[in-house]
């Protein structure tokens, strides 16, 4: 691979039956394309936990990945609530998921610290009432 391949995904508000998609489909690409397993690994958890994330927090969103023989780089952008506090939201268990997200098996404040854990960098831009743009970094 010696160009830079982008992807772009909607994620939809609310549904909890399309999420994951995004995910999927990348991890399925990045395997054709020969990238080693542990990174697909790591891609596909860090951008499932966002994905889950949007549905959850923000009303949806898009995502754009881009490949390069260096890295493989995570956009998640949303016009959601925004982050109030985010030293407190990547700790781990903490969760602003009402109870019916939680009955549903998800919002177990697991989702920003798993993001982090499997990424090389992470970085969150969010402005309350506009919206988060997180961005992802998994070096080749």
């Amino acid at each position: 691979m010696n160009d830079k391949i982008t992807m772009s995904y909607e994620v939809p508000a609310n549904d909890f039956t399309r999420a994951g998609e995004a995910s999927s489909s990348v991890k399925s690409k990045l395997k054709v394309m020969g990238v080693k397993p542990e990174i697909i690994r790591k891609v596909a958890i860090a951008m499932y936990e966002g994905e889950i994330n949007m549905v959850i927090h923000a009303s949806g969103g898009m995502i754009n990945v881009v490949v390069t023989p260096e890295e493989i780089d995570m956009i998640l952008k949303d016009k959601g609530p925004g982050i109030e506090d985010i030293e407190l939201a990547m700790t781990a268990g903490y969760s602003t998921a009402p109870d019916n997200i939680r009955s549903l098996g998800f919002g177990a404040g697991m989702g920003l610290p798993n993001m982090k854990k499997y990424t090389d960098e992470l970085h969150i831009d969010t402005e309350l009432g506009v919206g988060t743009t997180v961005t992802m970094k998994v070096k080749m």
